[in-house]
């Protein structure tokens, strides 16, 4: 089984959940944005990796555009080298708009970690031979203000029906994968690959998440997330 299939098990199975106020809005980047997510994994997700990092879920201004994990659309562009047609979310929020590759903003996150791949590795080639990097939830939730609602301050029953499905992807992905380590960016994906993939034989921890909201990502996080990955056990 290839990750494009379980992407489309993925995609089939969140159609029918629905989400509640405070959430308005609810983006599905695997949905209008699946040709450029479709790229990445043809170029970058077809063979066993060493270490798989997992992300959240998708970043205004990075997924939700270009439909990468992280994907700020210059490094996507740039460094990554896919540039693909991406749509439009049906119900599109005025203050969050998808502009895609066209976006004039830049998502810090994904700079910060897609430049630290690029300064430490060079090239795609070499960093996808150890590395591959994925999102537990690939949905953006929007209030009705425009603020960002993340998957963990949903409501507890549509939480654990999100859950279910999401924790069964990558269960799917990291079997796939084959991964001597699993990484969570940030406490919440450790917390769910932990319970995902109990009864893998995985090393599974997190690093520091690199968003600018994180004080301590503003304190050098290159250095610090290579120690993190250090005492985990990775070679880098």
């Amino acid at each position: 089984m290839d990750l494009d299939i379980i992407t489309d098990d993925l995609a089939a199975a969140l159609q029918p959940l629905k989400f509640s106020a405070p959430v308005s809005h609810v983006y599905n980047p695997l949905d209008y944005a699946r040709a450029p997510y479709t790229e990445y994994l043809r170029r970058y997700g077809q063979s066993p990796r060493e270490i798989v990092l997992i992300g959240m879920n998708p970043g205004p201004w990075g997924m939700s555009q270009t439909g990468i994990p992280f994907g700020e659309v210059a490094a996507v562009r740039e460094w990554l080298r896919i540039e693909e047609t991406v749509g439009r979310p049906l119900d599109m929020h005025p203050n969050r708009p998808v502009a895609g590759f066209d976006c004039p903003r830049s998502e810090v996150s994904g700079r910060r970690i897609w430049g630290w791949a690029r300064k430490k590795y060079g090239s795609p080639r070499s960093f996808f031979s150890r590395f591959f990097i994925a999102n537990y939830c690939p949905l953006q939730f929007i209030e009705e203000s425009g603020r960002n609602r993340t998957p963990n301050q949903l409501r507890a029953a549509e939480r654990k029906a999100l859950f279910e499905v999401c924790d069964k992807a990558l269960r799917r992905t990291i079997e796939v994968m084959k991964p001597r380590f699993v990484i969570g960016v940030g406490q919440f994906t450790m917390q769910r690959a932990l319970s995902a993939l109990d009864g893998i034989p995985v090393t599974i921890g997190n690093i520091t998440h690199p968003s600018p909201a994180n004080p301590k990502a503003n304190r050098g996080w290159e250095a610090i997330i290579e120690k993190e990955l250090t005492a985990l056990g990775v070679d880098l």
